[in-house]
C-alpha cells in the first residue's frame, strides 16, 4: 500500500485530535463526502481568508452532504482560538507531528525572505462517501477556491 494518497484510491485510515475535544477517525466519516484542506498557519491573512470562505459556504457543503476539516501543524490551543475567533462551524485537526501532512504529501520545501524551510503547501482534498480520494488541489490560490471545491462536491 502506498504511503501517500492517490486520486481514485481509498484514503488510508487516519485519526487526528480536533477542536471541540474530539478525535476524528476516517472510519467514522464513511458515508459522507469530506473536504480536508491543509493550510500553513492559524491567524495568518491567507489562512484566515480561506477558512472564512469555507465557513461562509458551510451550509451549502452540508446540503451537498459534505463535511469540512481544516488541518495545520498548530497546537490544539491555537486551533481552538482560531476557530472561536472566526466562528468556524467545522473542526480543525491538529497535526503537530505531520502524520496527516505526510499522508497527503503537503510538506514542501518553501522559500521566504531568502530562507528555505519545510512547510505546508496550501492543498485541498475531496474524498467521496466510500472513502476514495476523488480530487485534489495543490498550490491553492485562495480566491474562489472554496466555491470551486463546493462545485466539485456537488458533482460527486
Amino acid at each position: 500500500m502506498s504511503k501517500t494518497v492517490t486520486v481514485g484510491k481509498p484514503v488510508p485510515a487516519f485519526s487526528a485530535r480536533a477542536t471541540g475535544d474530539q478525535t476524528i477517525r476516517s472510519s467514522a466519516l464513511k458515508g459522507r463526502k469530506v473536504v480536508i484542506y491543509f493550510y500553513p498557519k492559524d491567524n495568518t491573512p491567507g489562512c484566515t481568508t480561506e477558512g472564512s470562505d469555507f465557513r461562509d459556504l458551510y451550509q451549502d457543503f452540508q446540503k451537498a452532504d459534505c463535511e469540512i476539516f481544516g488541518v495545520s501543524k498548530d497546537s490544539l490551543k491555537s486551533h481552538e482560538n482560531f476557530k472561536a475567533k472566526l466562528g468556524f462551524p467545522f473542526e480543525l485537526l491538529v497535526d503537530e507531528d505531520e502524520t496527516l501532512c505526510r499522508l497527503f504529501d503537503v510538506i514542501k520545501l518553501k522559500k521566504m525572505y531568502g530562507r528555505e524551510f519545510e512547510g505546508i503547501e496550501r492543498s485541498t482534498f475531496l474524498i467521496d462517501a466510500s472513502g476514495k480520494l476523488r480530487q485534489e488541489w495543490r498550490k491553492v490560490k485562495v480566491a474562489g477556491h472554496a466555491e470551486e471545491v463546493l462545485a466539485a462536491a456537488r458533482a460527486l
